[in-house]
């Protein structure tokens, strides 16, 4: 095939089974779209295909990818573990990033169902950096025509300005709209799961919930364990979801109801586990029986989807719960032993497509029911199609990991527009000084907060930090969510966070760094997420005079005068886990 105009992109594993054809659609300041072909005269079975295309590697610091966590160095192009996308399983999206954080190339696929391998690999003996995207890179079923696009963004400006700019791309599509986001998927969310995992205990669960409520939790995930009284976290129970543990599950739901708090159940959806009843019932309708952990429902079934479906309504409907936690989704894949057929019961060939109709129709059915309903997904099924089905995005288990949480909550944010995206729930060791469990708190405050402490075994000093931080985030909610979000220095954790909007402006210190001030709102508020006992503000202007208070991790107020910001720097003294709030004094 010719090269395309532009980008020079080439097609490599071309075939007469089928014709590849690329064009060009727009080219609009620095963003060309094309459209990708495949199509044949018959039904053809497809095999990978590449596009390739190369750039020069020139002020390159680091590559983002959706879910690589703490590695965003450059690739070389030896190393061959290619990044996967699929519909359960991150986003088709590359971004190679400046040494000043701005888009140097970013590149995404609208295709965010179907399975493609992405990379941007550097080549050493010509200093380049090939970027491709595959197609068909698992064994597929046979399809007449296929069709997506390819977006490239080379606009200088702050790579997470292009990374937004092609989640609201995606949801453009009408195959990827995302669903709304109701209140409750944006409260501060007390979870079981560190804490008791699957050893629950309802009267302890009640008081647990009374004390979240007063600091300032308002919804209950009750995570793995209240379907069975085994104890030895495996999913062999699994499949039934019955209520073994906590027989009286509505009478249940109502006590967690006066507490003021709302209760979501947790579902680990394809898992069904060989002691249930519905083993025996679906025997030889799973993806594979030779999972580590449990079969897999084969959701091409349409009794398998009616089966799943039954059980989240039945659960909406008599227990009045008010939200699900559906887990392991990623587990709906291609296994090696997976016939990729339309045929023997099945209506889907497409494990991809089929696990598509079953998430939009399980939300369907419980939009019908109650429509603020919450449906809460775990990293990595926190992709563009994920947004058609679920309202609160979770960063991945990262307990005591405070810099990780923080990463990944940054990495979901820049793409998933308005879905609200939520911490890992934070945990601590109980005999760490307050100040630092506080730091597993406040690298939480740019999602939504998630908690999975013994309050009951909680200090009063650990009790007023969480208060204060948890009231703070309510306070400011609508800054810290649709604000304009800027994270810096991504090859060195986000070290700086910053969200904006024209009242308040919140940045978040989570290392020993330098802020650049500018004045983007009259209120500033800087959060010393670090062991250091002070901030320094560096400034190219006179800004004049701020009226400063400064409080510790607990809330009380250390300190409070007028401190001038001029050209120059200035250094705030503020404990650490502290809050410094600035607010502009009117000029005589």
């Amino acid at each position: 095939m010719n090269d395309v105009i532009t980008h020079n992109i080439e097609v490599t594993g071309e075939t007469e089974a089928f014709k590849v054809s690329i064009a060009l659609n727009s080219e609009n300041d620095g963003v060309s779209i094309y459209t990708i072909n495949f199509s044949a005269d018959s039904d053809f079975e497809p095999h990978p295909i590449t596009l390739r295309w190369k750039i020069p590697a020139i002020n390159i610091k680091g590559v983002w990818k959706p879910t690589t966590d703490f590695a965003k160095r450059i690739m070389d192009d030896w190393e061959l573990d290619h990044m996967e996308s699929r519909i359960s399983v991150d986003s088709p999206i590359i971004s190679l990033f400046s040494h000043k954080d701005t888009n140097v190339h970013t590149f995404a696929c609208s295709d965010a169902i179907h399975t493609t391998e992405l990379n941007a690999l550097y080549r050493e003996e010509d200093n380049f950096i090939y970027c491709h995207i595959s197609f068909f890179t698992e064994r597929h079923h046979k399809i007449k025509n296929y069709q997506a696009q390819l977006r490239i963004d080379t606009q200088e400006q702050h790579f997470s300005e292009s990374l937004m700019n092609v989640g609201h791309w995606w949801s453009t599509f009408e195959n990827l709209k995302p669903i709304k986001t109701p209140n409750l998927a944006k409260v501060p969310v007390y979870s079981t799961w560190y804490q008791f995992h699957q050893k629950l205990d309802t009267q302890i669960l009640i008081e647990e919930c009374k004390i979240a409520s007063e600091l300032g939790y308002e919804l209950i995930i009750l995570d793995d364990g209240w379907q069975t009284i085994d104890e030895n976290r495996g999913y062999d129970f699994t499949g039934d979801w019955q209520p073994e543990r906590i027989p009286e599950m509505s009478d249940f739901v109502a006590n967690i109801h006066k507490t003021g708090m709302k209760i979501a159940l947790w579902y680990s959806v394809p898992f069904c586990g060989k002691k249930s009843k519905a083993y025996q019932k679906f025997k030889g309708k799973f993806l594979t029986e030779e999972h580590r952990w449990a079969p897999v429902f084969d959701p091409r079934y349409p009794e398998v989807r009616e089966h799943l479906i039954h059980l989240y309504t039945s659960a909406l409907n008599d227990w009045n719960i008010d939200g699900f936690k559906l887990d392991f989704i990623d587990e709906f894949k291609v296994y090696p032993t997976t016939v990729l057929t339309k045929e023997n019961g099945r209506d889907y060939s497409s494990v991809n497509l089929a696990v598509d109709r079953l998430m939009t129709d399980i939300m369907a059915s419980l939009h019908a029911i109650k429509p603020e309903v919450v449906i809460e997904f775990r990293q990595k099924y926190t992709g563009p199609a994920m947004r058609k089905y679920g309202n609160m995005f979770r960063a991945f288990d990262c307990p005591g990991d405070s810099a990780m949480n923080r990463v990944r909550i940054t990495d979901i944010k820049m793409l998933c527009g308005k879905t609200a995206v939520h911490s890992d729930m934070f945990t601590y060791h109980h005999d760490e000084p307050t100040e630092i469990k506080a730091l597993q708190v406040v690298n939480t405050l740019f999602g939504v907060p998630q908690l999975s402490v013994l309050l009951k075994e909680a200090t009063e000093d650990e009790l007023s930090m969480i208060r204060f931080y948890t009231q703070y985030w309510k306070a400011n909610a609508d800054t810290l969510l649709n604000g304009v979000f800027t994270p810096q220095k991504p090859l060195a954790n986000y070290p700086i966070l910053t969200s904006s909007t024209e009242e308040l402006t919140i940045i978040g210190l989570f290392d020993n760094y330098v802020i650049d001030f500018e004045e983007k709102s009259n209120r500033i508020d800087i959060i010393n997420g670090q062991t250091t006992p002070n901030i320094v503000l560096s400034s190219t202007k006179n800004f004049g005079s701020y009226h400063c208070i400064i409080y510790d991790c607990l809330g009380q107020k250390i300190k409070e005068y007028n401190l001038m910001i001029l050209i120059g720097v200035v250094q705030i003294k503020v404990p650490v886990c502290g809050l410094v709030r600035l607010e502009k004094n009117n000029e005589i």
